[in-house]
């Protein structure tokens, strides 16, 4: 193993884990996290594709200073956050091979190289949505719309979908290691 990074050489040095020894041993955490990271970067996913649909679908009639297309580049920001973050910690659980530490040292190297990129999308939503609160609440106070959300929770039927394959993927993943 010449010229590896030291990320490799704490893999190879390290105990021979199904996971990562962060984890102690605890399979049923490994499921939960591999499960968790794996359902919120596919949900975020089709969030910020959603957004994008709808950014393109009125491109015509939504400026960039409407309150809606506001709204939709700070969720696309943390949309793309998380898949960044949850999607490089997941890549990490599922590639995690401690007989092959060349290449489960380069992902845990990757997942610190995207760190710093989805932490500029996460505060650039939390920039948006600061910046824009002042005329957002003015906006919102001088005709509030009432809004259903009971209305729109069949919305969360495949999502739902998606946590529960995530769930019996991860279970199948790390109860076959």
């Amino acid at each position: 193993m010449q010229n590896s990074s030291f990320a490799a050489k704490a893999v190879a040095e390290g105990p021979p884990t199904l996971a990562p020894p962060s984890f102690d041993g605890h399979g049923w955490l490994v499921v939960l996290n591999l499960a968790v990271m794996t359902f919120a970067t596919i949900v975020a996913v089709m969030f910020a594709v959603d957004a994008v649909r709808a950014w393109w679908r009125n491109r015509r009639t939504d400026l960039p200073s409407h309150p809606v297309s506001i709204w939709r580049l700070a969720g696309f920001c943390f949309a793309i956050g998380i898949v960044l973050t949850r999607g490089s910690d997941a890549i990490v659980l599922w590639n995690w091979n401690p007989r092959d530490p060349v290449a489960t040292g380069w992902y845990l190297t990757l997942q610190r190289f995207v760190d710093p990129v989805a932490m500029i999308f996460g505060l650039s939503g939390l920039a948006i949505l600061y910046l824009s609160a002042r005329g957002m609440v003015w906006s919102l106070r001088r005709r509030p719309l009432p809004i259903d959300m009971w209305a729109s929770m069949p919305m969360l039927r495949r999502p739902a979908c998606i946590a529960l394959l995530s769930l019996i993927a991860a279970i199948g993943v790390v109860s076959t290691r």
